[in-house]
């Protein structure tokens, strides 16, 4: 029975390789995670996939999501490539697939690699498709060409640094749930002294209180952590609501320090 939400916290696994991956996505699954986020661009999938086997949890309780490469966009190569990182995860389907990156300068027409998209969701590789990246427009462009087939998640970065607002109101507009990655702005959020004091006063840690407002903001939330402790710290965060005036102050804190901005990404909102 495929899932029909997102699990609202997941372990993301970007930078995470060899056993360092298999033991994290291990651990996670042990600890009560039931939501794996991984990419063919992280290098992992094989090591992820071992980690899901090792657990012992049922492939069919966990939540797992990869990501197609933008050299794998033109339809000859998008299926194959997808056949291939099931191979990899050791699973005849992922539940969620996601276009990674928008085509660099529309190279690859998005009518294309998203009705090869839906295609491979036709064939059962993938319960629910979504897409990352994407900005305001191509969220609407998307949109049109898919029709009735519904967008599981925009997956964009997310972190009181960097709200991202525009992008996550207009995806919650048009019915696209968002998954944030980097709520933790790889480690920024740490020494931030807003964070710190609202963690102080609520007895919790300034990781948990950024994950606690992503959540706020009805976005999934996908950490990346090594080690246990930090992971069921990361995942316990669900058990924290913030207040009005908490949210008001992390929101203050939004600079537009956007970290992950390859020279091929989109025309940013």
């Amino acid at each position: 029975m495929p899932f029909d939400t997102l699990p609202s916290i997941g372990m993301g696994t970007f930078r995470l390789k060899g056993d360092q991956a298999r033991e994290a996505v291990k651990s996670a699954l042990s600890l009560g995670y039931r939501h794996i986020d991984t990419a063919q661009m992280y290098g992992n999938e094989a090591e992820v996939g071992d980690g899901i086997t090792s657990s012992g949890i049922p492939r069919h309780e966990v939540f797992l999501t990869t990501k197609i490469w933008h050299d794998n966009l033109r339809a000859s190569d998008l299926m194959s490539s997808l056949s291939d990182s099931l191979k990899r995860l050791k699973t005849d389907h992922v539940d969620l697939v996601l276009i990674h990156w928008p085509s660099p300068g529309d190279e690859v027409p998005m009518d294309e690699y998203l009705s090869a998209l839906r295609d491979a969701q036709r064939e059962g590789l993938a319960d629910h498709i979504g897409i990352s990246n994407f900005t305001c427009a191509q969220m609407d462009q998307a949109k049109t060409i898919l029709g009735d087939t519904p967008i599981f998640t925009n997956q964009v970065e997310v972190h009181p640094f960097f709200a991202n607002t525009k992008v996550v109101a207009h995806a919650q507009q048009l019915g696209i749930p968002v998954t944030g990655y980097m709520p933790l702005a790889v480690g920024r959020v740490m020494k931030d002294e807003t964070l710190q004091h609202i963690a102080r006063e609520r007895n919790a840690t300034p990781a948990q209180i950024a994950i606690a407002w992503l959540l706020a903001r009805q976005v999934v939330a996908i950490p990346s952590s090594t080690r246990p402790e930090h992971q069921k710290a990361n995942l316990d965060a669900r058990k924290i609501t913030l207040s009005e005036q908490e949210i008001a102050s992390i929101n203050a804190l939004d600079r537009g320090e956007r970290i992950a901005n390859p020279d091929f990404a989109p025309a940013w909102d």
